[in-house]
Parts: structure tokens; C-alpha cells; sequence
């Protein structure tokens, strides 16, 4: 697996073997920053939660984000991920919380530009989640919400004040992003 694009492109990230994390594939991650890119640029924070490897976030960060939380509940995989910020040289531009990704919503206290949300396809919880994202501090109304999920397991067009504004599917990977609705 490799960074796709911006500063450390075409360095390998490393992942653990098997069947422990479902890495994003180059090609979907490409077509994430494509989408993003497209609706917004200039990020400064991000969060990639049930981060796995990192690539998601690492992919953000050499797409030039000034500062990427990553949260995983796996301790080999918040070790990854460390390796992964030291060999692509965005170690001091991260952090890593090893807990889960409904602790971690309850106790980050800062909103974010862009924020992933990549669970293992078998979660029943995602709904539950991306409603507990929507209503926290973590999504201001300009934060784009990227929700990766099984395209058997479609979600919802709303989830609280959250609204669905595209979806693309590749293969059996479902790509929604979300923003807050705007108040008057």
C-alpha cells in the first residue's frame, strides 16, 4: 500500500497481516481526495477514526492537513500507524489515541475540517456513530464527514443535523460524505 499523493507520495505504508484491518485501497483513497479537493481545500485539522494502518489520515497529511488525530482501538495498529507518521516524517504533526472511536468522540474537545470514519464493514454501530459524530463538538458546519461503509449497508440521507450531499460506490466499498446543514 502506498501514499498516493502530495509530499511523501509513493512512500509504503506498512499494515498488519491478515485479516485484522480492511485497508482503504489506493484507487478508493484517491477518489476520496478527489471528491474532497473538489468541495473544499485548505484543511487544517483532521481526524481519522478506527484509523487501522493510518492511510486515510496519512494520506491527508501528505495532501498537505496541518495536523491529523488518529484514533484506533488496537494497540498493534496504534503501533503501526506510529511507524507509519516516524517513516513518512509526520510524526510531529499527529497524534494517536488508542481507544475506541465513541470514547474518543466524548472526550476530543476540538471541531475539525475533515474527519473519516472507516469502521470494519461487520460494525452494526455505524449509524449509531455517525449520529453520536453529528451531534458532537468534533463537526462544525463547514466539516466534511467521510463515512466508508459495505454498499449492502447503505445509510441514511440524515443523521441529526448531518445531511449526506454525495455518495459513490467502488466495488463493495460505499464512500458518503456528509456535512452539517446550515442554520439560519
Amino acid at each position: 500500500m502506498r501514499i498516493t499523493g502530495g509530499s511523501a507520495r509513493g512512500h509504503i505504508i506498512k499494515t498488519l497481516p491478515g485479516l485484522l484491518v480492511r485497508p482503504t485501497t489506493d484507487k478508493v483513497r484517491e477518489a476520496v481526495f478527489s471528491m474532497l479537493t473538489a468541495m473544499s481545500v485548505g484543511w487544517d485539522r483532521g481526524l481519522d477514526l478506527f484509523a487501522g494502518s493510518g492511510a486515510l489520515g496519512l494520506e491527508a497529511l501528505s495532501r498537505g492537513i496541518g495536523w491529523l488525530d488518529f484514533v484506533e482501538q488496537n494497540n498493534k495498529c496504534c503501533q503501526v500507524i506510529k511507524q507509519n507518521l516516524a517513516k513518512t516524517g509526520f510524526i510531529d504533526s499527529a497524534h494517536v489515541y488508542c481507544c475506541p472511536a465513541m470514547k474518543a468522540i466524548s472526550f476530543l474537545e476540538t471541531s475539525y475540517d475533515l474527519v473519516f470514519l472507516d469502521p470494519p464493514y461487520a460494525d452494526t454501530r455505524l449509524g449509531e456513530l455517525v449520529t453520536g459524530l453529528a451531534r458532537s463538538r468534533l463537526v462544525s458546519g463547514d466539516t466534511l464527514v467521510t463515512v466508508s461503509h459495505a454498499a449492502r449497508s447503505p445509510l441514511n440521507d440524515k443523521y441529526d443535523d448531518m445531511s449526506k450531499i454525495k455518495e459513490k460506490r467502488y466495488g463493495d466499498t460505499c464512500i458518503s460524505i456528509y456535512q452539517k446543514e446550515a442554520t439560519t
